[in-house]
Parts: structure tokens; C-alpha cells; sequence
């Protein structure tokens, strides 16, 4: 087995040369060629500083903050190994999994440690959000999702690749790949794993990331599948219409016709573009 670990780095003094430590003490174990990948994203305390004595890690130093998408890209691009291991470096996940990962990934194209394990700490605040997150991506991919961005996945490289022009560059990259690869049939594994409490202080902006994380899944979905998009909307609008139709001809002195078919020919008209948008993406698979 050979495996590249990709670690983005973002003012993580605290914990990432146990981070560093902790993968190489697995990896050692087992029979397995590895290269190690610190992207340090700009961090303005002292990361940078801890990382230059590490001779055995790859070290990449971003000129300005990119995001934990840009650096994981940036990791990619350095890596030599056809199989990629992303982790965090805040010292909230067992590295103590990814051997039972690794023995997973030659029958899947991406391995995921789901944060469902016995010991779980995620902020209460955080869960009613990411709990509408997860089953509105399980809705739009059809698909059921155990953790839609866990930080610790294993990835074949060519699936990367092939994704490459729509992953972004911020948090929702390890979101936007999970969907991407759901709507394309791609085999996913999920591994019930423990989440410990981060060291240092949380990069998540609690409201904005949210709203982002829901205008990906909507716009992910609308690139791969976007009749699952189009036609309930569609449907609620023409429905809507005869509603208003017989409401006003039933209650009302004078029939809305105006309404209704303002609502009928809206639905149609969306109907057909989501028609349209579903054979372009078949066209281009």
C-alpha cells in the first residue's frame, strides 16, 4: 500500500506536531509506503516555525490564506501516490482507524471515518444545522450519507482529478467531492469513528458557513442531477395553479386567470429547462 497524507494547516500551533506524530506512529505500524504533506495556509502564529525541523514531511507554505479546499488542492498536485489521505490538524481525529481504512480502499473509490463512533464531540449549537444539512444532500443525491464532510477520508487520486474544476477552494470541498461522487455512482465506505474536541480555536463561521454549505448541495446537485432540482419546483408551481384556478372559481366573484396561468406556464417553462440542463449534463458524462 502506498498513500499520500495530506494535512492543511491553518494557525494550528497547538497541535500539529502531535497531528504529525500520532499519523507517522500508525502508519509504522503497518506495512505501508507513506509521504506526509503539511500545507501551511498562511498562518500567522507559529506553525511555520514548528514545521521547518520536520527533514521526513513535505512542506508547503501558501503566500496568503487560500482556504482548506485551495490547500488540499495544493497537496494533490505535490503528491506521488495514486492514493490520498486527507486529515485535519486540529487534533480531533483517531488516526488509530486509517489501517481498517486502507484495507477498504482497494474495493471503494473513497473511504470516509464517519463521525458516528461512541465518542463524538461536536458543538450542540452546530448539530441542528449540520442534521438539515445532511438530510437535505440525502434527499437531492438519493443516497444515504453517514457524514457528508468529515475530515478524514481516504480518496483515489484520479477521482480528485476528475472533479477537479468544481472543488472548491473553501470548507465545502470535502462536502462538494462526497456529493459529486454520490450523483456519479462512485462506491463510498463509511467507517464509524470517534470525534475528539478540537485543540485550539474552531475556523467555522457558524451562520455563513450554513448558508454556503446549502447553496453547494443545491448547486452540486443542479450540475449532476438537475431534474432532482427543477422538477419539484416545477410540479409545486403547476399544482399551485390549478389550486388558484378552482379556489377563485369556487370562492371568488371572478375566476384568477391571470394568476393561474402565470403559475401553469412558470412550471412548464421549468419543466423544460430542467429537461434541457438533465441532457446536456447526459450528453457531457
Amino acid at each position: 500500500m502506498q498513500v499520500n497524507i495530506i494535512i492543511p494547516a491553518y494557525n494550528e500551533e497547538q497541535s500539529i506536531c502531535k497531528t504529525i506524530n500520532s499519523v507517522k506512529k500508525v502508519l509504522e505500524k503497518i506495512d505501508c509506503d507513506y509521504q506526509i504533506i503539511v500545507v501551511n495556509d498562511a498562518s500567522t502564529d507559529r506553525t511555520k516555525e514548528l514545521l521547518l525541523p520536520m527533514k521526513d514531511v513535505i512542506i508547503i507554505n501558501h503566500d496568503c490564506n487560500r482556504g482548506y479546499g485551495a490547500s488540499i488542492k495544493s497537496g494533490v498536485r505535490k503528491s506521488i501516490y495514486d492514493t490520498i489521505l486527507i486529515t485535519d490538524a486540529d487534533g480531533t481525529y483517531p488516526f488509530e482507524q486509517i489501517p481498517e481504512m486502507l484495507k477498504n480502499i482497494k474495493e471503494y473509490d473513497m473511504v470516509v471515518g464517519a463521525r458516528t463512533g461512541t465518542n463524538v464531540s461536536i458543538p450542540v449549537l452546530r448539530r441542528p444545522a449540520k442534521w438539515m444539512i445532511k438530510k437535505l444532500a440525502e434527499y437531492l443525491s438519493e443516497k444515504k450519507i453517514e457524514d457528508l464532510n468529515s475530515g478524514l477520508r481516504l480518496i483515489k487520486k484520479e477521482v480528485i482529478k476528475k472533479f477537479y474544476r468544481i472543488l472548491p477552494d473553501g470548507f465545502s470541498f470535502t462536502t462538494t467531492i462526497t456529493l459529486a461522487m454520490l450523483t456519479n455512482d462512485y462506491q463510498i465506505k463509511y467507517i464509524p469513528i470517534d470525534y475528539n474536541k478540537r485543540t485550539g480555536k474552531s475556523k467555522i463561521r457558524p451562520i455563513r458557513d450554513t448558508l454556503n454549505f446549502i447553496q453547494l448541495i443545491i448547486r452540486t446537485v443542479l450540475y449532476f442531477n438537475p431534474l432532482k432540482i427543477f422538477l419539484p419546483i416545477s410540479l409545486f408551481l403547476i399544482f399551485l395553479s390549478a389550486f388558484v384556478l378552482l379556489y377563485s372559481f369556487l370562492k371568488m366573484p371572478e375566476i384568477m386567470d391571470i394568476t393561474t396561468i402565470v403559475l401553469f406556464v412558470s412550471g412548464i417553462h421549468l419543466t423544460a429547462i430542467g429537461m434541457i440542463a438533465d441532457l446536456i449534463d447526459k450528453r457531457f458524462k
